[in-house]
């Protein structure tokens, strides 16, 4: 009888002894020297496999999962994300040493077995016994490339992984029978690259050529001999053998090997011994994967091009399609990222606003025509420590920003200029826009059953002297709240609702701005500075709006062969007509000549732009647009709890801030140098007579400062949403600021917003 384990069940040793006499037995079996069928030998057992006949004939290789680079509009690295960090390469491209040095220690009769090397399983099983353990394995090489394949397969799915590594008779079997599949399919010398390329070096290097750059930043081709074999010793156990966190275990297995390779004559005596002698000469370069390594500030870009990735159906139909090719990798992704321009974003952000802070800035930039995004940035870095967030406070809440975006304020103003421009009203208009009023009692909504202002609700303008009547013109330089809540009751909230669609702007939940007139006039509804850089980009290119866009082009390398692949493209329609986006252009440029905006001015090209700052200063913005870039610049607190009053922010201090004074700095430095020897075009303004009032010049900045708005911290809100919910708790369970980030921004409005 056996002797037991204390277990009840056989020892380690005899387990291992029995586990190699049946692979001995299966093994001749599969050679032809018996033929029972395995069921026969008691082998149909669980975690086995019932039939050798019923395995399937042939093993489904999956392509290597690889690194993906993510490239700028000029073609230089922004960063590599990968699941698995692995660059294929040919066997020419491996050192001989390494070949020579895996082969000697893992199975140096590869060459003259076939895929099971019964000699080497009986030594091993003679070797097991004497030593009373497991001290001799007896997979070839080629079984053992079968085994990662099965591992590979598995991804990072434990369960998965576990059934690929498991150790019974019935997944040897199958590696036995596939092992001979291979043989006889690729030939020694493919199988041996394949198993270079796909097997694990530590240190989340898998393959040669990411072992080798990671141990001593260099090719897998250009390797010494003692480098070779101290990469080829790795492999039996990545941990243990770790060069970099235990040198010594690492050096003593590097000259095992070097001793293996001289004991079987692939190098001299010699050599080997002047190689034991050679430090290990490690030159590490640490593992740089993800969007948090990238260049210049674009960790926030990195991530937007991966969730398009992973939702845009060009990509696949399903999101479990999508991601299987994003983890596979091997992609080449081309953006439209302009160095020129991010580097820009960035220096202004830092310029103006620091990472420490109580508020935080975001900054967009668009090309007009074409949908491309340039630059996108923000002050807090991306991370996860103090003062970092992984939060693209640029971007809707379905690619990684905000919950709800952040509300606009006076910049929504232009949307309902536009849309009573298309409606016939002309560029001289004007309204009575007296310092305080109700809101209308009714405004007809595009489902036909009226807004009804059943509270009463008034609002103000930013400062007593702003009393009407105005002109168009006057009002938007001025960024009079009366007089766009009169022309919204003039036209209607249908047609802004129509306007604002043509133009993509939606919630940062993805939802439809809601009909009431806070939101339809004051921007009390949150919305991303992507929304807003590519809805004003429309007027900058004359009224054709173009969805954003992130990716020019995608090559993938797929067992040695490269593919293009599909990428999205944007969608250009038409807005509005070249005279409203005309006179839109003419009408913002005021904005910054004579206006609210003067502080953000650009000097030497064409320019126009609106300010925003919302109810008790919690968020200011700036968006503008020369007619070859736009620009959206968004200054606040990504919870909203943060009142922009007696603050410092950038060094420097603010009794109240306004969109002219904080975002229109920044916006001027990002698009002075995104713009620096780039054309400057110039619209096609249109003449617009004066209107009924020109307001004097001491009225424009004699305390107002640079924007208007509800003048009160308990604004309009359209009724539905005190100003004070700001969404930090949840049930009475306290969530992290930054998850709600401008949670008020529901369907009645933020509360937030009002001024200009």
């Amino acid at each position: 009888m056996p002797k037991k384990s204390s277990g009840g069940g056989l020892t380690a040793t005899q387990q291992a002894a029995k586990f190699l006499g049946v692979s001995v037995l299966a093994g001749a079996v599969l050679a032809g020297i018996a033929l029972p069928a395995v069921g026969a030998l008691g082998l149909a057992a669980k975690g086995s496999v019932e039939s050798f006949d019923e395995l399937p004939a042939n093993l489904k290789t999956p392509p290597l999962s690889q690194r993906t680079t993510i490239l700028d509009a000029d073609g230089d690295q922004i960063a590599t994300v990968y699941s698995r960090d692995r660059t294929v390469v040919d066997l020419k491209n491996i050192s001989p040493y390494l070949q020579k040095a895996i082969v000697a220690i893992e199975d140096s009769r590869f060459y003259q077995h076939g895929a099971v090397d019964l000699k080497g399983v009986l030594r091993a099983l003679n070797k097991n016994a004497q030593s009373g353990g497991v001290s001799e394995g007896a997979s070839t090489l080629t079984q053992q490339y079968v085994k990662n394949v099965f591992v590979e397969e598995a991804g990072d799915d434990p369960t998965k992984v576990a059934q690929a590594t498991q150790q019974t008779i019935g997944r040897k079997i199958r590696e036995l029978k596939y092992a001979i599949q291979v043989e006889e399919e690729l030939g020694k010398k493919k199988i041996l690259e394949n198993y270079l390329n796909i097997t694990f070096f530590g240190q989340q290097a898998y393959g040669v050529e990411a072992a080798s750059q990671r141990y001593f930043s260099k090719h897998a081709k250009d390797l010494t001999l003692a480098e070779s074999a101290l990469l080829a010793g790795i492999v039996q156990s990545p941990s243990r053998y770790d060069p970099v966190n235990d040198e010594a275990e690492a050096v003593k297995r590097r000259n095992v090997v070097l001793e293996r390779m001289a004991e079987v004559g692939d190098v001299s005596r010699a050599e080997a011994d002047k190689a034991k002698e050679a430090p290990l000469g490690l030159k590490v370069t640490q593992p740089k994967n993800g969007c948090i390594t990238a260049v210049q500030g674009a960790s926030f870009f990195c991530k937007y091009v991966e969730r398009v990735f992973l939702s845009d159906p060009v990509f696949g139909k399903t999101k479990e399609e999508r991601a299987k090719v994003w983890n596979q990798g091997g992609l080449t992704i081309r953006t439209t990222l302009d160095p020129q321009a991010q580097a820009s974003v960035q220096d202004s952000l830092k310029d103006h606003v620091y990472k420490s802070d109580k508020v935080a800035a975001a900054t967009t930039l668009v090309e007009p025509g074409t949908g491309k995004i340039l630059g996108m940035g923000q002050s807090k870095p991306y991370g996860y420590g103090k003062n970092e967030t992984e939060y693209n406070f640029s971007v809707n809440s379905a690619m990684g920003g905000s919950n709800f975006g952040f509300p606009t304020g006076s910049t929504f103003k232009p949307f309902v200029a536009a849309a009573a421009l298309e409606q016939g009203k002309p560029p001289t208009q004007s309204y009575p826009a007296p310092y305080k009023m109700p809101y209308p009692q009714q405004v007809q909504t595009c489902s036909g059953k009226p807004w009804v202002n059943t509270n009463n609700e008034t609002l103000e303008n930013e400062a007593e002297s702003e009393v009407g009547p105005y002109a168009l013109r006057e009002a938007m330089e001025l960024s009079v709240n009366t007089y766009f809540v009169q022309m919204l009751g003039d036209i209607g909230m249908c047609p802004v609702v129509k306007m604002s669609d043509a133009l993509g702007v939606v919630q940062g939940n993805g939802d439809k701005v809601p009909e009431v007139p806070s939101s339809m006039t004051l921007g009390s509804t949150g919305l991303s500075p992507l929304t807003m850089a590519s809805a004003y980009a429309a007027f900058a290119s004359r009224g054709m709006y173009c969805t954003p866009v992130a990716i020019e082009s995608i090559t993938q390398t797929v067992g040695g062969e490269k593919k293009s692949l599909e990428v999205p493209k944007s969608t250009c329609s038409r807005a509005m007509s070249e005279k409203t986006a005309d006179s839109i252009n003419t009408l913002l440029s005021g904005v910054v000549d004579s206006g609210t905006g003067k502080q953000a001015g650009l000097s030497g090209r064409a320019n126009a732009g609106k300010t925003g700052t919302t109810d008790e200063r919690k968020n200011a913005w700036f968006v503008g647009y020369t007619p070859n870039l736009s620009g959206a610049v968004w200054v606040g607190s990504a919870s909203q709890k943060v009142k922009m009053t007696n603050i410092s922010i950038g060094g420097t201090f603010h009794g109240q801030v306004y969109g002219g004074d904080t975002p229109g700095p920044i916006w001027r430095d990002a698009m002075t140098g995104a713009l620096e020897g780039k054309e400057a075009p110039p619209f096609n303004l249109i003449t617009i007579p004066s209107g009924e009032k020109d307001p004097k010049e001491d009225d424009r900045d004699n305390g107002r400062g640079n924007d208007d708005g509800n003048n009160g911290d308990e604004g309009f809100i359209g009724g539905l949403i005190d100003g004070s919910t700001t969404g930090d708790t949840n049930g009475g369970i306290t969530l992290p600021d930054n998850l709600f980030q401008g949670q008020g921004n529901g369907s009645g409005g933020n509360g937030g917003g009002g001024r200009g």
